[in-house]
């Protein structure tokens, strides 16, 4: 049996398409329908059906996912452990990074350590979602988090504060408020979708959900709001341009601790390591933690 045809089982399984698997595997659409068709014909049966546009396991199929999983997991351990005897200073590492640190803040970071390692090249994959880093979809997680996964290691890098922010635009047609209590009177952005359970927008919809006028569930996007002058928004301290300033602080706001993540069995790889170092310098500058 081939470890290809696992591969393109198990991308099927978690992305419940032909289209969203060759995507993850980098092939087209074609390919992965003839895999599959092929890996059927050989073990003489049929892994899915095709139920409301998704792809969803067969009795079958749910019978080979555990020994797939299983037999994934031990490639992955025997690549992360011959990725961690790597001491060499070259090589790719995958930086996983939110919108607004993989636009405004990497690249800078990025440029200045390529300097400095020109055989080491980085691939940046822009998301807020988590990536599986147990089978190096990421080597490198750049979050925001009170509380990092426990299977990862890293460090905390900077405590980002958040505050009421507005712009000029905002200014020149509404004023804008020299404390909270005058937020009463002022129009908001808010939350929406998971970012609404975040602390701060839980305390702005406790206290001022009235002057919401609209939301989002991206924090660059309420910055951008904000700087058009559509109202105020809630952000933490990552999101300060020179078109919108931070007027004052949330009264018993949590900050956002920013960490730099890896897997255990890559920490000492050496163009990982490096990397880190550098990242860790560049956002505690930016930042104090």
């Amino acid at each position: 049996m081939d470890w290809n045809s696992l591969k393109v089982f198990l991308s099927i399984v978690r992305r419940g398409s032909l289209s969203g698997a060759a995507e993850d595997l980098g092939v087209n659409h074609t390919t992965i329908f003839r895999r599959l068709k092929a890996f059927e014909a050989e073990i003489g049966g049929q892994l899915f059906e095709r139920i409301s546009n998704r792809y969803e396991l067969t009795a079958l199929g749910h019978e080979l996912l555990g020994l797939a999983q299983n037999i994934e997991d031990s490639f992955d351990s025997i690549s992360r452990h011959l990725v961690g005897k790597d001491f060499q200073p070259k090589g790719t590492v995958k930086i996983t990074a939110p919108n607004n640190i993989a636009y405004r803040y990497l690249p800078r970071y990025i440029s200045e350590f390529n300097a400095l390692y020109p055989e080491i090249h980085i691939e940046l994959l822009v998301s807020n979602q988590e990536f599986n880093m147990s089978n190096r979809q990421a080597d490198i997680a750049v979050r925001a988090t009170p509380s990092p996964p426990e299977h990862l290691v890293g460090r905390q890098v900077s405590t980002l504060n958040w505050g009421v922010f507005g712009s000029k635009a905002y200014a020149n047609k509404f004023g804008l408020p020299n404390d909270i209590g005058e937020l009463v009177n002022h129009s908001l952005i808010g939350a929406t979708g998971a970012m609404s359970n975040l602390p701060a927008f839980r305390w702005l919809d406790k206290h001022f959900a009235d002057q919401v006028i609209t939301r989002s569930d991206d924090l660059t996007a309420m910055s951008y709001f904000a700087e058009s002058g559509q109202g105020l928004a809630v952000l933490p301290e990552d999101q300060l341009r020179p078109e919108i300033t931070k007027l004052f602080g949330i009264p018993d706001s949590k900050p956002s601790n920013l960490w730099l993540l890896t897997h255990p069995d890559l920490r000492n790889v050496e163009r990982i390591k490096l990397v880190m170092q550098h990242l860790t310098k560049a956002f505690s500058k930016e930042w104090p933690a």
